[in-house]
């Protein structure tokens, strides 16, 4: 699997690179700015890409536009986004484009071995992975609308299937049924007033959607 990273830090740059070469992973190319990166994904066709939300020359957005560019340019181009600091602006316009394929991780999960190559390995297949972090805040931001009507355990399921897990895996983490997670989806769908998609990054899109667009 061909891999293409954003990153300006040459230490996390060349310990994603040794990691990513350890698991299996094909690193061809690793540029330190927006305009390497957009060629890099040219020249290469990878697919899959790590990218840093700051890249030079102001480090302030210039990763998560050029990502948002390089799908523009190649639709369903896979992107696992890593930042510092939960930027809830940038997790919105990332799975703006509805195509699936996209990540959002805080750097300080890159540690976690297993947890980071797995959301790559998903980001790569077409899933939306968003990190824990991420969701917490969002839901957090948004306690005035109808995910304040959400119960404890609503909240957790929601929490998980923003992280892209399926209702398997969902249903052991909490240890409860299918048929219960698959009733608290239900019930989350129905207080959200969205579709009850139940398949896939669709309604992971639909959850994360709402929340960042009231």
């Amino acid at each position: 699997m061909r891999v293409v990273i954003a990153e300006d830090n040459v230490l996390l740059s060349n310990g994603l690179e040794l990691l990513l070469t350890a698991k299996g992973f094909h690193v061809a190319a690793i540029t330190q700015d927006a305009p390497g990166f957009l060629a890099a994904v040219t020249e290469h066709r990878p697919d899959v890409t790590i990218v840093d939300v700051r890249l030079p020359p102001t480090f302030r957005d210039e990763g998560i536009h050029a990502a948002i560019r390089a799908r523009r340019r190649h639709p369903g181009l896979p992107v696992l986004v890593l930042s510092q600091y939960v930027e809830q602006q940038y997790a919105g316009e990332l799975i703006s484009d509805g195509r699936g394929g996209v990540g959002y991780l805080l750097k300080d999960r890159v540690s976690r071995v297993s947890e980071f190559i797995d959301a790559l390995r998903r980001v790569a297949a077409g899933a939306t992975v968003m990190d824990p972090e991420v969701i917490g805040q969002l839901l957090t931001r948004h306690a005035h609308d109808p995910v304040a009507a959400l119960t404890p355990r609503e909240r957790e399921v929601l929490a998980m299937m923003a992280e892209g897990k399926d209702n398997a895996t969902i249903a052991a983490r909490l240890v409860i049924t299918e048929n219960a997670v698959h009733k608290h989806i239900g019930n989350i769908f129905a207080k959200l007033g969205l579709s009850p998609a139940d398949s896939g990054h669709r309604r992971v899109l639909a959850v994360l959607t709402y929340l960042s667009r009231h």
